[in-house]
């Protein structure tokens, strides 16, 4: 049996917890159809963040198109990036059955 495969985008994100419900609820308003959400605990250039005393940081990862992906980059950075430790990076994502993502 033969499976398409399509390339999509990988949106991650890792951010402080305290934005759960706002990035979640921000992906979905912007296209994506689902998420993957996991805990995760790391090092920066910054050292550790006083932040890690409220629990560790998640990593929230979505298949989207490229439309899509733009869309969340840019709200991310705009909203994000001057007040909360976030990071966020886009990876091409070859991907069976992707069309249920876009």
């Amino acid at each position: 049996m033969h499976h398409s495969i399509i390339t999509l985008k990988l949106v991650t994100i890792i951010a402080e917890r305290l934005l759960e419900d706002r990035l979640l609820r921000t992906l979905m308003e912007l296209g994506a159809k689902g998420y993957t959400l996991t805990e995760t605990t790391g090092k920066g250039s910054r050292g550790v963040r006083a932040s890690e005393w409220e629990g560790p940081d998640m990593k929230i990862e979505a298949l989207v198109s490229e439309e899509v992906a733009q869309k969340i980059v840019d709200h991310v950075a705009d909203t994000f990036f001057e007040h909360y430790a976030v990071i966020v990076y886009v990876q091409d994502a070859a991907v069976v059955r992707g069309e249920k993502y876009i």
